[in-house]
């Protein structure tokens, strides 16, 4: 148990404890949004989503990767139950890289339905890489990915890739609106 002035921090996957530690404060994501623990903070559950957990010590902050779980705070103890857990010391950069880019094919050339459990699957180990790699300091490029496909907008405005739009009289979008062509 922690004294008055730290948390106790543990983390816990299904291999079992994965980390003990006494800590001056908790920050997480939560399927809400962020937040953050120091002692004597209110009770509280929340759903933890895929990102990083940082933890503090004095002045030192170190970040681990945690999947998707619950975190319990109650009596300045943080029990997080994930998932997945993982240390810097603990990541294969360039596997995790070439693993991302295979994940980011498949995403990019899938054609079935939008909620099928292979691609929800996809998306989660992309953002499981992700935040591997933003653990290392080497975060992937940012990918939205949702449920619904992207629109092609130049079938709807015909000028998005470049084309100037004419006006009356032959003059282009630029011209009409007194910028040089």
């Amino acid at each position: 148990m922690a004294t008055g002035e730290q948390l106790s921090l543990e983390i816990v996957t299904p291999k079992g404890l994965a980390l003990l530690i006494e800590v001056d404060e908790v920050m997480a994501r939560s399927v809400e949004g962020e937040f953050g623990v120091l002692p004597g903070h209110l009770p509280m559950l929340a759903a933890l989503d895929i990102g990083l957990l940082h933890y503090r010590q004095g002045d030192t902050v170190t970040d681990v990767a945690v999947g998707t779980g619950f975190v319990e705070i109650i009596n300045d103890k943080a029990l997080v139950l994930t998932d997945r857990y993982t240390t810097r010391e603990d990541i294969d950069v360039l596997a995790v890289r070439e693993r991302l880019k295979e994940v980011d094919g498949e995403l990019e050339k899938w054609q079935g339905e939008l909620d099928d459990a292979k691609r929800l699957t996809l998306i989660e180990e992309e953002q499981w890489l992700a935040a591997e790699l933003e653990v290392f300091g080497d975060p992937a490029p940012p990918r939205v990915l949702s449920l619904t496909r992207s629109t092609d907008y130049r079938d709807i405005i015909p000028h998005a890739e470049g084309e100037a739009e004419v006006h009356d009289e032959g003059e282009t979008e630029d011209e009409a609106s007194g910028e040089a062509g």
